[in-house]
């Protein structure tokens, strides 16, 4: 079978997913989900997804929000996504582009997750409207999860009950509930928690003290 004929069967075997979170007033269908689903049959069919950053543009976004001014970046990327089979070194490869804004440190990242999320979407024709019937296969049909908004989330500042708790999470972590030694990052902090680029950098450097 050549590569060509091992990315039709993937393409014959997803009919549809269903949108399985919600953000911003709109819903979209996560980038585990779509990993969730392809990548068993890339396994299956000895077929590899090589990803490359061609050029990486970062512009500064100032913006107002209801709750003060706010400094992002939008990073523009181009990528090239290489399928290679495995067994005959067969390649396909495809040009793909992708924004992203986020955080300082996110913006490129979130470029990234976009790009491999739509280009597996688009490459195999996916549909992701509302009324799409998903693979009987398949449990694709997650419940819909609401994210918080960070901008409905508190600062976190220095001096505060909040900051001595976010500095000791760091440094030693948490016991979860069935009882065993987790590590806290300030991923973690972000999802309770908004902090500056500044914060987060008195954050680790109070950490490393």
């Amino acid at each position: 079978m050549n590569i060509y004929k091992k990315l039709l069967e993937i393409q014959k075997k997803i009919n549809g997913l269903g949108k399985d979170k919600q953000a911003n007033n709109y819903k979209y269908v996560t980038g585990d989900k779509v990993l969730g689903e392809i990548k068993p049959l890339m396994n299956e069919l000895g077929l590899i997804l090589k990803q490359e950053v061609l050029s990486i543009e970062n512009t500064r976004q100032d913006y107002q929000t209801r709750n003060g001014s706010k400094s992002e970046i939008l990073s523009k990327v181009m990528m090239r996504f290489t399928w290679v089979d495995c067994e005959t070194g067969e390649k396909d490869e495809n040009l793909f582009g992708s924004n992203g804004q986020n955080d300082w440190e996110k913006g490129l990242g979130s470029a990234l997750t976009y790009a491999e999320r739509y280009f597996l979407l688009k490459y195999f024709h996916i549909a992701t409207d509302e009324d799409d019937i998903d693979n009987p296969n398949r449990a694709t049909n997650a419940p819909v999860q609401q994210v918080v908004e960070s901008s409905a989330l508190p600062f976190l500042n220095t001096g505060t009950p909040e900051w001595t708790r976010a500095v000791e999470l760091l440094s030693h972590g948490y016991l979860s509930k069935d009882g065993t030694q987790k590590e806290c990052t300030i991923a973690d902090l972000r999802k309770k928690f908004r902090i500056s680029s500044e914060n987060q950098k008195l954050l680790q450097e109070q950490v490393l003290a």
